[in-house]
């Protein structure tokens, strides 16, 4: 076994081509024979990876977009207004597309890339130290999203059964079943699950939406139950007393949920024909483009300044509540499975290497995959129940990391694509100004975006925490 880290090109070997430095020619022709050779070399292993079609990796996509996180942009509505909220919605996914299209663009440039770690060694020049720090931020991103996973799994079942359970019993049963979830190898196989995962969220949007329709008004809200805030309303500006942190926050929260790109190199390294990619990019930016915005402007058009995060713990009437959460334990497993096998893979051909076994039905190969996997769903356990704000320290990993994954990634990329024709011609021009955005953007999210979170965490420090491993009831 191999333990060092699988750089391509050193422990990995490269396809034996007909011309030599293709890997590094950039040619459209050279790239499309590197992934004929890649496909080929896997095609011969026990364990095949480069098996997506382009259908199977848009409801890969979707599986993992289609989420909880949709339902927290009505709130984002009601702290921004209707002309901030839905001008950082637009703006996010115009730069969702154009990021995700230069990533791609990088990526068949170099198609040996098989994971974000790998992206940022070829980013930032084949640099060991970019690798390693890439790596740091995929495994703590990766584990502690995994770990929220676990604690909204602890909730939902929470919810359901009106706390008939300590919730770490909750957290331990959501947990066992992601584990056991997770141990299909390929994301061809996961992909089925996306499926389902992205039917049952949209049946629970579904239902959210009739149910905040026909009640007669919502209950709870942030600033008092209703009709404490007075009758709903919705309004096209931040209301007044609203402060910087909230709306940073709130934008915080629009952003993140155009930000999956950091498993997007893993997604396309397991393509039959990654130069396809685009098209299951183009059916999920139509997806996340409708869900992204209608549903969460319905809904505040229904729960106005009472608006929560998820907008399902507004409903007034319990038996709504209950009927549309309960259809989001699929979605809360599948995209924690996604992560997982994303994350695993990077940690088990990191400890195996070249070895025959990373890719055969061995014993030793399985086993150690199972037993990475239990560790990974483990630490995210610990981490559930550990810390006490889970969506804040959320929220400040994602301002730490997807700035990187999200913009500064893609910046450096794009640079990396066309230095030294960056100014020819006006539409190569206004690609580099957008560019140029998207660095500041990220850089933005850094910043203040960062130290924006830190203050919500101190904010909700200092109104008291829940102890670890605490039997709390966590419902909506």
């Amino acid at each position: 076994m191999s333990t060092s880290p699988a750089y391509i090109g050193e422990d990995k070997k490269d396809p034996v081509l007909a011309n030599p430095g293709v890997l590094e020619s950039g040619n459209e022709s050279d790239s499309i024979d590197t992934i004929t050779a890649l496909v080929i070399e896997d095609h011969q292993h026990d364990i095949k990876l480069r098996t997506m079609s382009w259908q199977r990796a848009a409801w890969l996509l979707a599986g993992d977009q289609v989420c909880l996180a949709i339902m927290a942009q009505t709130w984002s509505l009601s702290v921004l207004g209707w002309v901030p909220g839905i001008i950082t919605m637009v703006v996010a996914g115009i730069l969702f597309w154009i990021t995700s299209i230069t990533m791609h663009k990088f990526i068949m440039k170099h198609p040996q890339i098989r994971d974000i770690c790998d992206f940022g060694y070829y980013a930032f020049g084949k640099s060991r130290i970019a690798y390693e720090f890439t790596a740091f931020m995929l495994l703590a991103n990766n584990i502690i999203l995994i770990g929220f996973h676990v604690l909204t799994g602890a909730k939902v079942l929470n919810t359901l059964s009106d706390h008939s359970l300590c919730t770490v019993v909750f957290s331990v049963i959501t947990t066992i079943m992601g584990v056991i979830m997770s141990l299909p190898r390929t994301l061809n196989h996961v992909s089925f699950m996306s499926m389902f995962s992205a039917f049952c969220m949209g049946i629970a949007i579904l239902l959210f939406l009739i149910f905040a329709g026909i009640e007669d008004a919502p209950l709870y809200g942030y600033g008092g139950n209703y009709p404490t805030l007075g009758e709903v309303k919705t309004y096209a500006f931040p209301q007044k007393g609203t402060d910087w942190i909230a709306c940073m926050n709130a934008v915080l929260n629009i952003t993140f949920l155009w930000v999956p790109q950091i498993l997007f190199p893993t997604f396309i390294s397991e393509m039959e024909k990654p130069q396809d990619f685009p098209k299951a990019l183009a059916v999920l930016a139509a997806i996340s483009t409708f869900l992204f915005i209608v549903p969460p402007s319905i809904g505040f058009r229904y729960l106005g300044q009472y608006s929560t995060a998820p907008a399902f713990g507004s409903l007034g009437v319990t038996a709504y509540k209950k009927g549309s959460f309960a259809f989001v334990i699929v979605p809360t497993l599948v995209i924690g499975v996604i992560y997982a096998n994303v994350t695993a893979k990077f940690i088990y051909f990191r400890i195996l290497g070249t070895s025959h076994h990373a890719h055969s039905n061995t014993v030793i190969g399985w086993g150690l995959w199972g037993a990475v996997m239990a560790f990974i769903w483990a630490v995210a356990f610990i981490f559930a129940e550990v810390v006490p704000s889970m969506g804040d320290f959320l929220s400040l990993l994602g301002a730490a990391f997807d700035s990187f994954f999200g913009f500064i990634f893609f910046a450096v990329a794009y640079w990396q694509l066309y230095k030294g024709k960056l100014w020819n011609g006006a539409g190569r021009s206004v690609m580099t100004v957008i560019h140029i955005f998207v660095l500041a953007c990220g850089l933005f999210l850094l910043g203040p975006g960062l130290y924006a979170a830190v203050k919500a965490i101190i904010a909700d420090y200092s109104g008291g925490t829940k102890p670890a491993f605490s039997c709390a009831n966590v419902a909506i």
